[in-house]
């Protein structure tokens, strides 16, 4: 499979087109950023770790019955996926309090939740993506009813199989990120990535970090928690 165009470049991903109109080549990048693309640097071989990280996971719920854009591995920082059409919407799962959730409700991180909670918003880095509701969804045509439906029941089925996973890698899945996008036949299916970049990893017996909240936070020892991650991960 070849590159044939450059479709689209992100803060983390360079999209290509193919020889197949149906399938396109994901790109993992080592360019980090926080704070909507406020704070810059590289975290080096950051793109070999979450396309191996993202790879596993995909390929564990679509044994769980997950539908995703993911075809196979390339190579260490390239995927071939399946054409989508992304969903402008980004799903923020929450098991624990943190970030965001913490300064804004005015909470201690590390409380647990009593359910997880999913926040909604709308994908636009010139807007800093802002929280919206499902209101905003509906009312502006961002998606249909029944594939919002769709995208919470399957975000929430994510969760738990995630939730599991991680238990048994020794890691507190504390929040995480989520992407959908629709296909040529118009199913919805996970899309982006999961990885140390979209999601909080605290290790379970000492709550340290292992994701980019130690590049947001300068916490130090970023490449050797992505590491540590893709470890447990894939030995699992």
């Amino acid at each position: 499979m070849q590159k044939i165009e450059m479709l689209y470049e992100g803060k983390a991903k360079r999209i290509y087109k193919t020889e197949q109109s149906d399938l396109y080549i994901s790109e993992f990048k080592d360019d980090a950023t926080a704070f909507n693309g406020a704070k810059k640097g590289t975290i080096e071989n950051k793109g070999v770790v979450n396309t191996k990280i993202s790879a596993r996971l995909f390929e564990l719920l679509e044994k769980n019955g997950i539908p995703t854009h993911f075809v196979k591995l390339l190579s260490e920082n390239e995927m071939l996926v399946k054409k989508v059409t992304i969903i402008p919407i980004e799903v923020v799962i929450r098991n624990i309090v943190a970030g965001s959730m913490a300064k804004n409700l005015g909470l201690k991180e590390g409380l647990p939740l009593a359910y997880p909670v999913l926040d909604l918003y709308y994908k636009d880095d010139s807007l800093n993506d802002p929280m919206i509701t499902e209101y905003h969804v509906k009312a502006l045509n961002y998606a249909s009813d029944a594939d919002m439906n769709t995208i919470k029941v399957m975000s929430l089925k994510i969760n738990d199989i995630l939730k599991g996973f991680f238990k048994s890698c020794g890691i507190d899945l504390v929040d995480f990120k989520l992407e959908f996008g629709k296909t040529v036949d118009g199913n919805v299916v996970l899309a982006d990535e999961i990885s140390p970049d979209t999601c909080r990893f605290w290790d379970s017996q000492t709550g340290e970090k292992l994701d980019k909240d130690r590049f947001r936070r300068d916490l130090g020892n970023v490449e050797g928690s992505y590491q540590e991650m893709l470890r447990r991960v894939t030995n699992y």
